[in-house]
């Protein structure tokens, strides 16, 4: 039960006569009584005139899935089953960041009938966002006091990764169709796939030559000499591309607008999309020192929509990451030699020390690329040198770019390629390092 402004407004009424008319004490106190148990008498007379909310059936109807940053829209139906009308007000208990528009909402259900409650959801958060109970407050006619009960009504939307870096897929796709030979001239003896056989013409390697096609295709009869016949090759297709994302303490710093974390999934989206587009199989472990989240054996859209659903309950966990673990969840997927992506973070040498023991069981097998998004903050420091304070930080964005570059170096050295980048820069950085491998034959 709860009271209104009204009720108070109505108690603070019976003090006027009192004190205009001058009344003595034992009068004013008699006033007062009757008063206060005439306002009590019409509490108790509007509260039993008020619909019950615990005679209210609730439903909800709810999209199962939003992009980070996007509206979904809430529907709750609330159904009178008692016999006096309810008026009042529903607040929907959804988490703050669900991002509802409204919590409260005034209505009026007569008894027997329904209505349809409907808000907006923004959430911004990403993740399973949840909602368990609704709070109902029933108002007598006089609206003095008013019945209220807190009902279950359970709901949950699952909050996906925006990909906002998919705008970058179309200009990847025009490369990637110029490197298939749709836009541009097939070049001889790139790539490790048979593609066809031609005539031998000058300049041919002669190891290209096919004996078998060249006696298949000698006719005495013609009059000709024997034609030699040549394979031409193309880049190779259906190759393993194993994408592995450090959900370590590390994932977890802030860079910009958001965790590490959640660039990476931005950069293995954009790298899944185009790798599957190009004819490859995209695997995805996300890993600390158990296994997060996997998505295995999908293609097509289907892939996309795994990886997003897969990703969008994974939060950074607060422990060491376990790299010594990597080439056998990397092997467990695949024995072919494949692309292994790593996104993690390059920081100081003994941070990467773990990283730098395994790259090379993994190099030895797989072509391996490292991708780490640096911070646009510490590189702006480095130039901003206008006082005291600013030296120093200065001197410490120096001293961590240093650090990053001595990594870096390592990691080159031990057969692995880089990549670095702003959250904005990195998606499509990757995606070129991919490009760039299929440029060169090398996937």
């Amino acid at each position: 039960m709860t009271v209104s402004g009204r009720f108070v407004a109505l108690l603070a009424l019976g003090v006027i006569p009192v004190v205009l008319l001058g009344w003595t004490e034992a009068t004013s106190y008699l006033a007062l009584g009757c008063w206060l148990l005439l306002c009590i008498v019409l509490g108790v007379l509007d509260l039993m005139l008020a619909g019950s909310p615990r005679r209210a059936v609730l439903e909800r109807v709810l999209p199962s899935r939003v992009r980070l940053g996007t509206e979904a829209t809430s529907e709750l139906l609330v159904t009178n089953t008692g016999r006096r009308a309810i008026r009042g007000t529903v607040r929907d208990a959804w988490e703050p960041s669900a991002g509802i528009d409204r919590s409260r909402t005034r209505v009026a259900v007569p008894a027997g009938e329904r209505r349809r409650i409907t808000a907006t959801l923004t959430p911004w958060r990403r993740g399973e966002r949840h909602v368990t109970q609704v709070s109902i407050r029933s108002w007598g006619p006089l609206h003095l006091w008013a019945r209220q009960a807190t009902l279950s009504a359970p709901g949950r939307i699952r909050v996906l990764p925006p990909f906002t870096a998919r705008k970058h897929l179309p200009s990847r796709l025009a490369r990637l169709r110029e490197l298939d030979g749709m836009t541009s001239v097939m070049l001889r003896g790139q790539g490790t796939e048979f593609d066809s056989l031609r005539e031998y013409v000058r300049g041919d390697d002669v190891r290209s030559i096919d004996w078998r096609a060249t006696a298949r295709r000698h006719d005495p009869n013609s009059g000709r000499g024997a034609r030699v016949m040549v394979r031409t090759w193309r880049p190779e297709r259906d190759r393993r591309v194993v994408i592995v994302i450090d959900t370590a303490r590390t994932s977890a710093a802030r860079i910009g607008d958001e965790p590490r974390i959640d660039t990476a999934f931005e950069a293995s989206l954009l790298l899944a999309a185009l790798a599957t587009r190009a004819g490859d199989r995209v695997d995805l472990i996300a890993y600390d020192r158990a296994v997060r989240g996997r998505v295995q054996g999908a293609s097509g859209p289907e892939l996309l929509s795994r990886m997003v659903d897969a990703m969008a309950g994974i939060e950074p966990a607060l422990i060491e990451m376990d790299w010594s673990a990597v080439p056998a969840q990397v092997s467990a997927v695949t024995s072919q030699r494949s692309l292994v992506v790593l996104l993690t973070s390059v920081e100081a040498p003994g941070a990467s020390r773990g990283l730098l023991s395994v790259l090379p069981q993994l190099t030895n097998k797989h072509i391996v690329v490292v991708a780490s998004v640096t911070d646009p903050e510490t590189i702006e420091a480095t130039g901003m040198r206008r006082n005291r304070d600013e030296v120093y930080r200065a001197a410490a964005a120096e001293r961590s770019l240093l650090d990053v570059s001595r990594v870096t170096a390592a990691i080159q050295r031990l057969g692995a390629d880089v990549v670095t980048g702003s959250p904005e820069e990195l998606p499509p950085a990757l995606s070129d390092v991919y490009l760039s491998l299929k440029a060169a034959g090398r996937l």
